[in-house]
């Protein structure tokens, strides 16, 4: 059984699509993994890996790949996390001034973490050298102190992306394995692009990418 990467967009895995000489499309194939690109957010992530995987053979192992944003400012901009757990932290309910998970409100869960590799699965132990962090989702990225703060309080995260949840989601429904890999391009606080490192981010994140597939 091959590998599946996922990501939101194809610039997130320029390298890797050159190292690979991965031909242009949504959906590729090669020998050892295949890539599908969903397009940004977790509502696109859902429908495509829905439409995929519905009619795809098995996967040993999904992989998200993307960049992220960070609360912790002890980590390095352009660092490799691994995130173990991922969130819907827009997904529930305000009451007052209080936030009702969709949890507390009994309509389900909105918590999920990757799925357990097999020892069969014969990946290279390239995942054991990265920082395991709690991830949220969300449909509005933050960029406002006050807004900062109360998620920061709420759900201690260490990154926020706009997909991760949402390949957590479809990969525990299926029962299939799957990680989370992102690169640090900015530091959660108010929108300001002179700050973020999206280059350093992504070349880090290719170089990563690049030795864990050609291994695998």
């Amino acid at each position: 059984m091959k590998i599946l990467v996922v990501a939101a967009t194809r610039a997130e895995l320029a390298g890797c699509c050159t190292v690979f000489e991965l031909a242009e499309g949504n959906f590729i194939e090669t020998p050892h993994f295949d890539l599908l690109i969903t397009g940004v957010g977790m509502t696109a992530t859902a429908f495509a890996m829905g439409q995929h995987l519905s009619a795809a053979g098995q996967y040993k192992l999904v992989i998200n790949l993307g960049i992220a944003g960070c609360f912790d400012r002890e980590i390095p901009l352009g660092s490799l996390v691994n995130i173990v757990s991922d969130e819907f932290s827009e997904l529930g309910a305000e009451n007052k001034d209080e936030f009702l998970t969709i949890d507390e409100l009994g309509f389900g869960t909105g918590k999920y973490n990757g799925k357990a590799i097999p020892s069969s699965a014969n990946l290279p132990a390239l995942l054991p050298g990265l920082p395991e962090v709690n991830g949220i989702t969300v449909n509005k990225v933050h960029g406002n102190k006050e807004s900062i703060q109360v998620i920061t309080n709420r759900l201690h995260p260490v990154t926020e992306s706009m997909e991760g949840a949402a390949v957590f989601y479809c990969c525990t429904q299926l029962n299939i394995p799957c990680i989370q890999v992102r690169s640090i391009s900015n530091y959660v606080e108010e929108r300001n692009r002179d700050n973020w490192k999206i280059g350093l981010a992504i070349k880090n994140l290719n170089d990563w990418a690049i030795k864990f597939l050609t291994n695998s």
